[in-house]
């Protein structure tokens, strides 16, 4: 395993990695968190997975702004660039929400405007592929029916990139999860919210959209929590990719 911490970044300050920090910590794993809201530099990061001193795996999370809105926040070009870096260094890759979006658009996709906000606590679909998956897939943890509650508040979807694996949809938003290769994946949900994060949320929340009041809500932190905690098991057993320092021999 390697000794190498993951990088979390995160964009918004009620946007934080969530049940992801648990379940890395629970692993044994370290992690380093940038605050791109706070204005932690991303460039040479980037520079360090170009350079071969990759984190052990990255994290992108959500946020309010859209993958097209480069104007306003510059670091989104710079980030997909780190996101690409990290996909071609064979590294675990982690997008939610937002840092989903930048993942496609990273790897060759279009990002653009869905037909109208996702928001609450909703049922995703499981694909034929996201059902075998071992990931998100029932048969690999007893997560029983393919459609799983979900924490959904976005209004963006984005194409497939070019060879992934569609993994789940919804009726509004059929591109909800896919898998490029053996561990990076991009989920349209907020597969990271705990109750603590949930209620936060509240306050903000347009109505009547809502996360607290779903009866759903526990059952969608639990299948989270699980979703999470095998995507970390799964990125820590895959072998090493080819140049990674920590291949021996």
């Amino acid at each position: 395993m390697s000794d190498r911490p993951w990088l979390v970044v995160q964009h918004d300050a009620d946007d934080g990695p969530g049940m992801i920090a648990d379940e890395l910590v629970a692993a044994g794993r370290t992690f380093r968190l940038v605050r791109t809201d706070r204005g932690a530099p991303i460039t040479e990061l980037g520079e360090a997975v170009a350079g071969g001193q990759p984190p052990a795996g990255l994290v992108v999370l959500g946020g309010t702004m859209g993958v097209h809105d480069d104007r306003a926040h510059p670091w989104l070009a710079e980030e997909r660039s780190l996101i690409a870096a990290a996909v071609a260094a064979g590294l675990p890759v982690l997008g939610i929400c937002l840092g989903a979006q930048q993942l496609a658009a990273a790897l060759g996709a279009e990002v653009t405007t869905g037909p109208r906000p996702e928001i609450g606590v909703v049922p995703v679909n499981l694909t034929a592929p996201g059902r075998r998956d071992p990931v998100l897939g029932p048969e690999y943890g007893g997560l029983g029916d393919p459609a799983l509650p979900f924490v959904a508040w976005h209004g963006d979807t984005f194409d497939l990139p070019e060879g992934a694996v569609h993994l789940a949809a919804t009726r509004t938003y059929p591109h909800q999860a896919f898998r490029v290769g053996d561990r990076v994946y991009g989920l349209q949900f907020h597969a990271e919210v705990d109750r603590a994060m949930a209620e936060v949320w509240e306050r903000t929340v347009p109505p009547p959209a809502t996360f607290v009041g779903s009866p759903r809500l526990a059952e969608a932190t639990a299948v989270g929590r699980r979703v999470i905690r095998r995507f970390v098991d799964v990125a820590g057993r895959l072998p090493p990719a080819p140049g990674d320092p920590d291949l021996p021999g």
